[in-house]
This record gives structure tokens, sequence and C-alpha cells, in this order.
């Protein structure tokens, strides 16, 4: 459901097929631990390959961006798909300034 990579102080996770309560906390679980096991400036979700997403989406979101800013790094958020835009808008993620 992710994959990590970590390069030029930057942890890229890109994630992949459907995010739902049963797969969310696993990868949150994994993102957590690699940002604080390298203390990146940046941290970037690739949304590119994402089908599906309910609501364990949003929070996963909202959770590494408040995660990454203790940390004193900054949120990206990319290559979001239409069909998920809208979920990003009404929840008020779009407000956030992440998404690229």
């Amino acid at each position: 459901m992710v994959n990590i990579t970590y390069n030029d102080n930057t942890v890229t996770a890109k994630l992949y097929g459907e995010i739902d309560h049963h797969v969310a906390p696993g990868i949150r679980g994994e993102i957590d631990a690699k940002c604080e096991s390298c203390r990146p400036r940046k941290l970037i979700l690739d949304f590119s390959k994402v089908g599906f997403m309910d609501s364990s989406g949003i929070g996963l979101v909202m959770g590494r961006y408040r995660m990454i800013s203790l940390l004193g790094g900054r949120l990206e958020v990319v290559n979001v798909p239409p069909n998920l835009k809208k979920i990003f808008v009404l929840s008020g993620l779009e407000n956030l300034g992440v998404m690229k």
C-alpha cells in the first residue's frame, strides 16, 4: 500500500491501491517510523496510484501534516487523481496549502 524512499532530506511515500480503515493504520505507522528516524525537511505523499480513499485517507493526510510540522518539516501532497480531488476540497485538506 506504500513505498517509502528517502533522498536529499525528503521522504517520499508513494501510496497505491485503496486507502481505507483497514490499511490506513499500517501506512501511517510506516510513514511515521521513517520520518522519525530520518527527520526530513519535507514529506511528499504521492497519490498517483490511489484509486479509492475514505475518511481514513483524510485522517492519514491530516495526521502526517501535524507530525511533519512538529518535526520542523513540511508536507506536500502530489498527483491527486481527479476522482479524489473533490474529497480533498470538501474535507478542507486543500486549505492546508499542501497540494501541489
